[in-house]
């Protein structure tokens, strides 16, 4: 099928690759000429694993393009998909600006009966927002779908290739069979095409995300009661996820959640569920828990030093997760910065953000090459993001560039038994 897709984010980049790869003619568009050019030159805007090979493979055969030209590619597609950012806005809602104004664009261009599929993660009622500014533009005929994206960081392109649901929320009969014929080659393993309103649909990927974080925030309350009344949360984890009724995943204490889904989509469904008169007091309280347990690593170290000021602390891991350079709301940023504002220096390291670190702390800490490098002259090592190699470290090493052995681990990745057997101090969330 030809499909345009607006937008060359996360979302859109990956959806369009992944159109491409299953024999698609797909061509992305995106208004910022440089992006464009960078993608068409085989380089990536953003690191996710897999996508660099796919995009350059699609390219190469002429499946996958790329183009400011919105008109153009509208006019010659029979899909458009809208994958253009929500960002949050002062009051948590998602801003939809982006979104009305390439609706807006795309009825200005269409010639023929086209499905406009709203990709970007927005509140109830997005779909008929953009149905009436598509109409407002122009009397060909057309429809509206809800396609939330489902998407991990890290693994998107396993998860667009292999979901486990997809969601369509369409108004007619005829969008819906040409949605479910895109994603027929994604299901043949049998994972179900969910056809619904689109209010249901625009609704599920705030109500999957809230309830994730709501799980996090939960097990990181368990291990603050486990840390005071001597239990080990992973113990306690393990029990708890062993339930069939509740499953072992997203249960993982540690420093609190970050990126750009999570925190964003909880206060938007905050905000949007404000509006209809509606308090949603369990939302409110994963939110204010996130925000205490970024703070807990360094609390933690205060406990341990007392006065941070004058401490050199090293930093393993800066992205809000694994196999990302993201750092929106990532739990390092505000480590960082309590760190700093108590007078202490920072040497950090990060497999793939340490440009987008940079962006984040200018010159105000030190940028390490390598892992051990950051721990030399360091009164401490904090474990910050879970990186599959900081997971089995040469810990004679550490011990050995360390001022101190003391680790900070934020991500309960060690053994504790194993820490202070190695003569390590050791602290970790909730054991």
């Amino acid at each position: 099928m030809k499909i345009a897709v607006i937008g060359t984010g996360y979302v859109g980049l990956v959806a369009g690759a992944c159109l491409a790869e299953n024999g698609n003619e797909v061509i992305c568009v995106d208004k910022d000429a440089g992006k464009i050019a960078t993608l068409e030159a085989g380089k990536m805007p953003i690191y996710e694993p897999g996508l660099e090979e796919m995009v350059r493979r699609n390219t190469t055969e002429t499946r996958l393009t790329f183009t400011t030209d919105l008109p153009t590619a509208v006019k010659a597609s029979e899909i458009v998909f809208i994958a253009v950012g929500t960002p949050q806005g002062e009051d948590g809602s998602a801003d939809l600006q982006h979104v009305l104004d390439v609706a807006h664009e795309i009825g200005r261009a269409i010639e023929k009966y086209t499905v406009v599929v709203d990709k970007s993660t927005v509140p109830v009622g997005t779909a008929k927002k953009v149905k009436a500014a598509v109409e407002a533009e122009t009397k060909v005929p057309f429809s509206v779908v809800s396609n939330p994206e489902f998407l991990k960081q890290g693994a998107a392109i396993e998860d667009f290739m292999k979901p486990d649901r997809v969601v369509i929320g369409a108004d007619d009969a005829r969008a819906a069979e040409i949605m479910k014929t895109i994603y027929a080659p994604f299901t043949r393993t049998g994972a179900p095409i969910m056809v619904m309103d689109t209010p249901s649909a625009e609704l599920c990927k705030y109500a999957a995300n809230a309830m994730l974080a709501t799980r996090i925030s939960f097990m990181n309350e368990i291990a603050n009661v486990c840390e005071l009344v001597g239990a080990d949360a992973e113990a306690v984890r393990k029990a708890v996820g062993s339930d069939r009724r509740i499953g072992p995943s997203f249960l993982f204490p540690g420093i609190g959640y970050g990126g750009s889904c999570f925190p964003k989509d909880v206060k938007a469904l905050l905000k949007s569920s404000a509006d209809e008169g509606y308090d949603f007091k369990i939302l409110h309280a994963v939110e204010a828990v996130n925000q205490t347990q970024k703070s807990v690593l360094v609390e933690k170290m205060q406990k341990h030093f007392g006065d941070l000021k004058g401490r050199t602390i090293a930093l393993w891991g800066l992205a809000f997760k694994p196999r990302t350079d993201d750092m929106r709301e990532a739990p390092a940023i505000t480590i960082v910065e309590k760190l700093l504002s108590m007078g202490a220096k920072v040497r950090a390291y990060d497999p793939e953000a340490m440009e987008t670190a940079r962006r984040v702390f200018g010159d105000r800490i030190t940028y390490c090459e390598h892992s051990y490098d950051a721990l030399e002259g360091a009164d401490a090592l904090a474990v910050v993001t879970e990186w599959n190699e900081f997971r089995e470290p040469d810990f004679r090493k550490i011990k050995q560039l360390l001022k101190s052995p003391v680790v900070f681990d934020g991500r309960n990745i060690y053994a504790p038994e194993t820490m202070r057997g190695l003569g390590f101090t050791y602290f970790s969330i909730g054991r």
